[in-house]
């Protein structure tokens, strides 16, 4: 008879695998259940940015408050599971760097400037001659750049390697090549999960996994349409995102040793030399194409502040979904 387990996991992301790591470690029995591998979602997409003061909008203080505490949580965090694993989070207080390519631009930030300043963030307005002493590659074009000192990076493949084995090293289970399709429930609870072999045909046969608790951390597929009809589902939808893998070339100098943002891109150069460039923002529903257009907008946004961009190596080009909710803030608490 299938045991039953004290936690499932359904999505082996960085937020299920978070989850699935802390609560083993208090001695639950964790099990975690993914249609493909480890990170194959929005984790392996995802730049790492974690940058709660230069992602600051206005009307949204209370989700402000949540990253920054967030935020504030991540050197510890990322401390404990290198120690706990012996694998890099590649965690980097690298700061961050908003740019306004133009006049235009520059209006907007300093908006946001002022709502940082208001807010008591810490956000420093530099002139555009201020900006390329402290990135030199930056456009002689620019018009101002806003400094963030307290935002930073993590890889979050990397994350997500070294959560699993977390995960696995605190007595915790993870399985992969599973698809779950459905909750289990008597009584209005939910008493486990039900699955079937990931690319399984519709009406295959379903096996249900027993669990006193459930946790749905499946990101975009975590929407009742995906897992089953359940009134527990989150309300999330995809929102497509592209991004583009680049690499310094040997002998060249990496493009900047900030995080890099503007209106329209962002990009992290990693200490070894991987830089990655993103992201779209498409309301696609569940399409992961990677489209020229998407490429060529990328390029054309980070060149227009980094020239040198265009010098880097092309390594290749993915594309994800974001789960994205009605408010933007985190669907967090138990199901209705």
């Amino acid at each position: 008879m299938e045991r039953t387990w004290d936690l499932i996991v359904v999505g082996a992301g960085a937020i299920g695998l978070s989850c699935a790591w802390r609560c083993a470690q208090a001695g639950m029995s964790v099990l975690v259940l993914e249609r493909e591998a480890p990170g194959a979602g929005a984790s392996g997409v995802a730049a790492g940015m974690l940058a709660p003061v230069t992602e600051a909008s206005f009307g949204e203080e209370a989700l402000l408050a949540l990253n920054l505490e967030a935020r504030a949580a991540w050197p510890g965090f990322a401390a404990e599971l290198e120690e706990a694993t012996a694998l890099p989070t590649g965690y980097l207080d690298s700061g961050a760097l908003v740019v306004a390519a133009d006049r235009d631009d520059a209006e907007e930030l300093r908006r946001l400037h002022a709502f940082q300043v208001e807010l008591g963030l810490g956000a420093e307005w530099l002139t555009p001659s201020a900006a390329r002493e402290r990135e030199p590659a930056l456009s002689p074009r620019i018009a101002g750049a806003i400094h963030a000192p307290q935002d930073g990076q993590a890889d979050p493949r990397a994350v997500v390697r070294a959560l699993a084995a977390g995960l696995v090293a605190a007595g915790g289970e993870l399985r992969t090549g599973v698809e779950a399709v459905g909750l289990e429930t008597a009584g209005g609870r939910v008493g486990g999960v039900q699955v079937v072999p990931a690319g399984a045909a519709d009406g295959a046969e379903r096996e249900v996994v027993p669990a006193t608790s459930v946790l749905i951390a499946a990101g975009a597929w975590s929407s009742a349409g995906e897992i089953g009809s359940d009134p527990f589902a989150p309300p999330v939808r995809p929102v497509k995102g592209q991004l583009l893998d680049l690499r310094v070339r040997p002998g060249r100098r990496p493009p900047a040793r900030h995080l890099i943002r503007t209106p329209r891109c962002y990009l992290l150069t990693r200490p070894d030399g991987q830089v990655v460039l993103g992201a779209t923002q498409e309301e696609q529903g569940f399409d992961r194409t990677v489209t020229a257009d998407g490429v060529y907008r990328l390029l054309e946004a980070a060149w227009e502040v980094l020239p040198d961009a265009g010098e880097l190596e092309l390594v290749g080009a993915r594309a994800g979904l974001r789960p994205a909710t009605p408010d933007n803030a985190p669907a967090v608490g138990a199901g209705d």
